[in-house]
């Protein structure tokens, strides 16, 4: 599998647990903004986070009121600049990332058990037998006539 795929099926993987365990259904933007506000060092304003992430800050804006809402962030005037809004972290998001986090390790390990009986079950095939026609050749390769 390449890895495009293996990464994508570990994020498929770590969605449908995120799904299954009845979870918040975030966008993808929303998720993002979220992420960026517990992993990158605050302090978070609306106009930085709209750079950060190449949007309008009335999209930032949308995604905060739903994550205001969710208890996931929540956002204060900047006391020094009132034109500033403070994005913050709350106790809630941190449990919810904390969550989503281990969804995300228990689809690599999966992932990864699923690898190693590939691999395994690879190894252990049998082998041809000696004298034994070979095998075709892929699809992708161009069978040559004989001459």
């Amino acid at each position: 599998m390449s890895r495009n795929l293996e990464a994508l099926e570990l994020w498929r993987g770590a969605l449908v647990a995120s799904v299954r365990a009845a979870s918040p259904d975030l966008s993808a933007r929303q998720l993002a903004l979220l992420l960026t506000v517990y992993m990158t060092p605050p302090p978070h304003t609306v106009r930085g986070l709209a750079a950060t992430l190449a949007v309008s800050k009335p999209a930032i804006t949308r995604a905060l009121d739903r994550l205001g809402r969710l208890g996931f962030t929540k956002r204060k005037r900047d006391a020094e600049d009132r034109r500033n809004v403070l994005v913050q972290r709350t106790v809630k998001g941190s449990v919810f990332l904390h969550e989503f986090g281990q969804m995300v390790i228990d689809a690599g390990a999966v992932q990864g058990a699923l690898d190693g009986a590939r691999l395994a079950a690879s190894r252990s095939a049998p082998a041809s037998p000696p004298g034994a026609p070979a095998a075709a050749p892929p699809a992708s390769e161009p069978v040559s006539a004989p001459v």
